[in-house]
């Protein structure tokens, strides 16, 4: 291991390709840092800098400590940092795991803002569906969840607050044989019909919602995936109304009227209490504000022409 001393030099004599250059940015005597490379050569039994030529060179073996040393100073710095930012109430990373329902478009603005502050923490951005949200956050594979649905589960620690109310449409493609149905859809009409779902995540109990009994289903990946299928034609389902207002508004989405009507989703932020760094708390902060929250529940109408 090369010591502080060490990895200043061969970085000063590397850069400045002479010895008394690296003495003066060094601030020692050229008899100093001299002595202080035949010392390295020694250490190393390797000879590490060319002197044939005017400019002093570095030998392969010179080259190679050198990118190393470079390295080396690179990792001590960041390791220097981040000791200082964990020791300061930053934590090292924030791992946010956001419902698929939510749109990272949206939460771009606070990265932006977080950003500002340099705090040095490493932000770590997934995605989860239905029960896998609450999972992650129990499994230690979140600090932070956004938009998670369901009522909170039995988690130790668990705090939370609501972030909103997600309202949603029954919508079928004008294609489709039910956009030609009469009255409120009732529920063996809908069941004849393959439904569009995106998948349960949660890795040990993950289901589907939004079919009924003995429906087919056709799984997609995202919500955005799921409204371009229903649109499609490929499937029926529900929809977040917000986010399909403009395919309402065009016809190219019917809204069909159900016998069954879908409840409102309440939208939960959720965090472990035995957690809480200053990066946290500026994100609960600012989740708690409700112009933001409004922005995040309804998403974005990414159909706008």
């Amino acid at each position: 291991m090369l010591t502080d001393e060490e990895l200043t030099l061969l970085e000063a004599i590397r850069e400045s390709g002479s010895l008394s250059r690296a003495a003066a940015r060094l601030g020692k005597a050229p008899s100093t840092v001299s002595h202080a490379a035949r010392q390295l050569e020694t250490r190393f039994d390797a000879l590490l800098f060319d002197r044939r030529r005017y400019r002093l060179q570095l030998t392969p073996a010179g080259h190679l400590l050198a990118e190393e040393a470079a390295r080396l100073m690179q990792d001590v710095a960041r390791m220097t940092q981040r000791v200082r930012q964990v020791a300061s109430g930053w934590e090292d990373r924030l791992w946010i795991v956001s419902d698929e329902l939510m749109e990272f478009e949206t939460m771009m603005p606070l990265v932006h803002a977080f950003d500002a502050l340099e705090s040095g923490v490493k932000l770590r951005f997934t995605n989860e569906v239905l029960s896998g949200t609450w999972e992650a956050l129990r499994d230690g594979r979140a600090d932070l969840i956004v938009g998670a649905t369901n009522e909170p589960p039995a988690i130790p620690g668990l705090r939370w607050f609501e972030l909103g109310v997600v309202e949603w449409v029954f919508a079928v493609s004008p294609r489709h044989p039910l956009a030609a149905a009469k009255g409120p859809l009732k529920r063996d009409q809908i069941s004849k019909q393959r439904g569009v779902v995106v998948a349960d995540s949660s890795r040990a109990s993950g289901r589907a919602y939004g079919v009924v009994g003995g429906q087919a289903s056709l799984a997609v990946p995202t919500m955005r995936a799921k409204i371009l299928a229903q649109r499609d034609g490929l499937g029926v389902g529900w929809l977040p109304r917000q986010r399909v207002a403009s395919l309402l508004k065009r016809g190219e989405l019917i809204e069909k009227e159900t016998s069954d009507p879908r409840e409102p989703n309440v939208l939960y932020v959720a965090w472990r209490g035995d957690h809480e760094g200053r990066a946290l708390q500026w994100w609960i902060d600012q989740l708690r504000q409700p112009r933001l929250a409004k922005r995040l529940v309804h998403g974005i109408d990414t159909f706008v022409r």
